[in-house]
């Protein structure tokens, strides 16, 4: 296999990243066991499980969901999530009546302490235009119908502000436990673009 076929596939910034790790690593100025770890704690603790428990405990907990709700930073750190980019989370309930989707129009804010890591698509200049412009044509190709009757409330995160959807609790879930409920929870509803499913 030559290099170029094994980069040829492969996203430019994918190449820089590893072309700057490699620099890094070869100059001393970072161990990549250190940057593994980093990615690792992003990719599968810090992931979107966090947000997902704390959905999971907003509905089955009333006063939870109230506090969050009132002070979303607040209420996430009781369950010992936050830091970088978690400092200012505003939580948005998803209802029968209103569908919320979150976008960052300039760059890629995003509740990294509850979510972990963007995805490629919320990142891509085309979702950050479109779903402004038009959410409900964007969110039906990604797979969720949202009827007309819905309205649809695009929320623009920012340094200041990054948003975090609490998406509604699908019918049929009254006894599962919380852990039950956290494995529905997606990253994708979280961030709008999906809703909470139960598997058949």
């Amino acid at each position: 296999m030559t290099a170029d076929s094994r980069t040829a596939d492969r996203p430019p910034a994918a190449l820089r990243a590893e072309a700057l790790e490699a620099l890094l690593t070869e100059r001393g100025l970072v161990k990549t066991d250190v940057l593994d770890g980093f990615i690792n704690r992003y990719v599968n603790d810090v992931g979107p499980l966090n947000g997902a428990k704390v959905v999971a405990k907003a509905w089955v907990d009333p006063d939870y969901r109230a506090r969050l709700l009132a002070d979303g930073t607040g209420a996430i750190k009781e369950l010992g999530f936050g830091g970088p980019q978690g400092e200012h989370i505003v939580v948005v309930e998803n209802t029968d009546e209103v569908h919320n989707v979150v976008v960052c129009t300039l760059c890629s804010c995003y509740p990294w302490p509850v979510l972990g890591l963007p995805p490629n698509w919320y990142k891509d200049p085309a979702y950050r235009a479109r779903v402004v412009r038009e959410p409900r044509a964007l969110l039906a190709e990604m797979g969720l119908v949202v009827e007309d009757d819905v309205e649809i409330k695009v929320w623009d995160s920012s340094a200041e502000n990054r948003y975090f959807v609490l998406p509604r609790r699908p019918a049929g879930t009254e006894n599962l436990s919380e852990e039950e409920l956290t494995a529905l929870v997606s990253r994708d509803a979280m961030v709008g673009v999906a809703d909470v499913k139960v598997a058949s």
